[in-house]
């Protein structure tokens, strides 16, 4: 099976698009979907993903110098070989019984077999594989049919590929609680921007008819096209392009520079989907691209869950409203769509509907969640990702440390004011100290508290300024 991993990674070279052979169907399984960013992926660790339902682990395999990816059960007993860990000889190692597993999928050890046993042999003592490969950026998997992983593309974002330089390149990811293609069909829509997200990256103040027209379309997705930008005066080639079932982008470009907004949707399971929000910029000049650099990654995630969050709640919902009057197949009834600016929404739907191309079949949503768990960013985003892990870990010891430092200032002030009572800039000093920790300890819990939970009270429902 080794072999066959070389071959897939040397072989995705002009390859046919996604979706399986059938014309008239679009099969969801046989695509590559994006899972993880690999700068967020720890090689020391196994990582556990779900995709389609599937359980899955990833793993660095450090004898091949790649990524492997597993079904998450060990052939012996079922237990999660995500909970197990990589041994010292570079197998990943079942945390049941101690069954290791070469990157091929094939057992090397088995503890309990007695001296010159041969049971690790066996085809059931394989775990099943399934196919990566690393893409601008990403690691994406394979779960359909093995050997078709060969013949099929991986989805990138053509225009970094068309002309790779001077891209400057924002990226964030998140688990969200609605289904892929509920996101997809909000992404798709750009007239919501004004109003979802007033006062975060939008304004009421600019919402106006938005003429878009689907120019292509067929089995592996659509491009269309604007007839003018969201805010006024904003000229320049305006498009959007949708490329089945997974990826989408809105490209602006102009005189002033050139901005794409790239999001994969890849299904987890009914009523839940990763984001990975992508916000490629090029400019004329270096200037814009290195302010951008400036900023640290976990800085931008913060104020990207907030945006997420604008509309997360009532997409949970919507979602489940649209399956009460009858799903996708029924959603020319259950949803009014009677401007242009609703176009991509309508060639999505209908592509789903044509393509009989929803992946999860006839599965039913869950009861809708608490508004709490809904905004909760720790288990969706913060733990998985490597930046605001690590920034969380520094902030957390610096608010404890400044926690400290306004208490033992606090305590020592009497005692020094009792003794140095002559020193105006001592009493000053020593007066403001505790002040000044204090307020330091106040800043960074609000900022601990953003890795941990959104806000509730999203900014286009509060007061207006006069």
């Amino acid at each position: 099976m080794l072999e066959k991993e070389v071959n897939v990674r040397d072989s995705l070279h002009s390859k046919q698009p996604g979706g399986g052979s059938d014309p008239n169907s679009f099969d969801c399984k046989e695509t590559w979907y994006p899972i993880h960013y690999l700068e967020d992926l720890d090689k020391s660790k196994p990582t556990p993903f779900t995709v389609l339902g599937r359980d899955i682990v990833i793993w660095w395999d450090r004898l091949a110098q790649s990524w492997r990816s597993f079904e998450d059960q060990c052939p012996h007993r079922l237990a999660p070989l995500s909970e197990g860990r990589i041994s010292d000889d570079g197998l990943l190692e079942c945390p049941y019984h101690g069954w290791g597993f070469s990157g091929d999928g094939n057992c090397q050890r088995i503890p309990q077999q007695v001296e010159g046993g041969t049971a690790e042999t066996s085809k059931r003592a394989c775990v099943a594989s399934l196919p990566t490969i690393e893409k601008q950026g990403l690691l994406f998997v394979y779960v359909g049919e093995y050997e078709n992983a060969a013949k099929t593309e991986v989805p990138i974002i053509e225009p970094l590929e068309e002309s790779p330089e001077g891209w400057v390149v924002i990226n964030t990811f998140r688990d969200v609680p609605y289904d892929a293609l509920t996101l997809l069909e909000n992404i798709l829509d750009p007239s919501h921007i004004s109003f979802t997200h007033h006062k975060t990256v939008g304004n009421r103040a600019n919402a106006a008819p938005l003429e878009l027209e689907v120019i292509e379309s067929g089995k592996h997705g659509f491009k269309g096209i604007w007839k003018q930008g969201l805010k006024p005066g904003q000229s320049g080639e305006l498009s959007t392009t949708f490329v089945a079932p997974s990826l989408m982008w809105h490209d602006i470009n102009s005189q002033r520079g050139r901005i794409l907004t790239v999001v994969y949707a890849t299904p987890i399971r009914k009523g839940e989907c990763r984001v990975f929000a992508r916000f490629p910029f090029k400019f004329p000049s270096k200037l814009p691209g290195w302010f951008i650099k400036l900023r640290p990654r976990w800085y931008y995630h913060i104020g990207q869950n907030g945006v997420l969050e604008d509309d997360q709640i009532f997409l949970h919902y919507q979602e489940r409203y649209l399956e009460a009057k009858g799903g996708s197949p029924n959603f020319t009834k259950a949803f009014y769509l009677p401007t242009k600016a609703d176009s991509f929404v309508f060639e999505l739907r209908q592509w789903v509907n044509q393509y009989n191309a929803e992946p999860f079949g006839k599965e039913t949503f869950s009861p809708p969640l608490a508004k709490s768990v809904l905004l909760e960013r720790y288990h969706s985003h913060t733990e998985k990702c490597a930046s605001c892990s690590s920034a969380l870990s520094i902030i957390e010891r610096l608010r404890f440390g400044s926690g400290v430092a306004a208490v033992l200032a606090l305590a020592w002030t009497p005692m020094l004011l009792f003794f140095q009572t002559t020193s105006v800039v001592i009493v000053v000093i020593e007066t403001l100290a505790p002040l000044i920790f204090a307020l330091a300890w106040i800043g960074l819990s609000k900022l601990v508290i953003q890795f941990y939970d959104g806000r509730t009270l999203p900014p286009r429902n509060r007061p207006e300024k006069n």
